[in-house]
């Protein structure tokens, strides 16, 4: 279908807007943190929280969201925010975060990692599986069942759900019920995809983009092999918990996330795959401002409390 109305509005709002991969760090930083005006209000939760834990380059930042206050022990979302590596925070994520946790009724772990240029991989992993080891180990304190433990992230942040996913599997725990992956990156630009070709420029996220950001992020182009910088070369996929992964028809990065959910699935693992019509890389953005985002997050959420009631 061709591109949504609500979306295409959306990317003529951006006209002229300089390019990411034409700015120095510092001010795409800035860029990307200014679309937090433009975005609709969340969802109502009922506390939010910071704590700084002991993380392995010093102390890791994470935003806790339960949605209601008092009853039983809640399912518990570690969610890693999208960022190319490089870019968003905390912040450009609250609201995704709010909407999360109010649509699935569970305590949301928001993961400020540590972003490239200036710490390069594996040190963002390293932070993820740092912060889920520390959310499972104090569930309870959170109003959490540490029995029912999900990963989340959307593009980078998706990358980082997958290869966490990958390092508990390995690396001796905690048990996960689930993993949302939502547009994710699951492998370098070179050779690319289909979808990296027809999707090249003019949807927002770009291959050029993309490029930027892995150069940034690796320290060198070798390390793209390792399956902990991109998951989908992993040799073995087996063993991982069910997932959801959500792709967008014009978004560059369609096709490697299809091509990671059905290498799950012929690894044994339970896969649900949607595509979402009409939409753009980053489009959960504008929950509240595009009907199809509203959808999608209403699918996700709903995928979510199946999979912690299957617990």
């Amino acid at each position: 279908m061709p591109v949504d109305p609500q979306i295409q509005a959306l990317l003529d709002r951006g006209t002229g807007v300089p390019a990411t991969h034409t700015l120095p760090v510092a001010e795409a930083r800035r860029q990307y943190e200014a679309r937090i005006a433009l975005m609709a209000p969340p969802a109502a939760v009922a506390k939010v929280e910071e704590r700084d834990i002991a993380g392995p380059g010093g102390a890791l930042r994470l935003r806790i969201y339960t949605p209601s206050a008092g009853g039983a022990p809640l399912p518990l979302m570690v969610f890693f925010h999208g960022s190319g590596f490089v870019l968003c925070s905390l912040d450009t994520h609250d609201g995704m975060c709010r909407n999360l946790a109010s649509g699935i009724g569970c305590v949301v772990v928001s993961v400020d990692y540590r972003l490239a240029p200036e710490h390069k991989f594996p040190q963002g992993p390293d932070d993820c599986l740092a912060a889920t080891r520390w959310a499972a180990a104090h569930a309870a304190e959170l109003g959490a069942d540490a029995t029912r433990i999900m990963l989340a992230g959307d593009s980078a942040g998706g990358n980082m759900a997958a290869v966490t996913a990958l390092r508990v599997r390995d690396e001796g725990g905690p048990a996960l019920c689930g993993q949302m992956l939502l547009y994710p990156v699951t492998d370098y630009h070179t050779p690319g995809t289909l979808s990296y070709a027809e999707n090249a420029e003019g949807y927002g996220l770009t291959r050029a983009t993309m490029e930027w950001f892995w150069a940034h992020y690796l320290n060198h182009p070798g390390e793209a092999d390792d399956p902990l910088a991109s998951p989908l070369r992993a040799r073995d996929l087996g063993g991982l918990p069910p997932a959801y992964v959500m792709s967008a028809e014009y978004d560059p990065l369609r096709d490697e996330a299809e091509l990671y959910s059905r290498r799950l699935q012929a690894s044994g693992v339970s896969v649900e795959i949607t595509r979402r019509a009409g939409m753009n890389h980053g489009f959960l953005f504008w929950v509240g401002l595009v009907n199809g985002a509203d959808a999608a997050m209403a699918d996700a959420c709903a995928w979510a409390r199946r999979t912690f009631q299957d617990r």
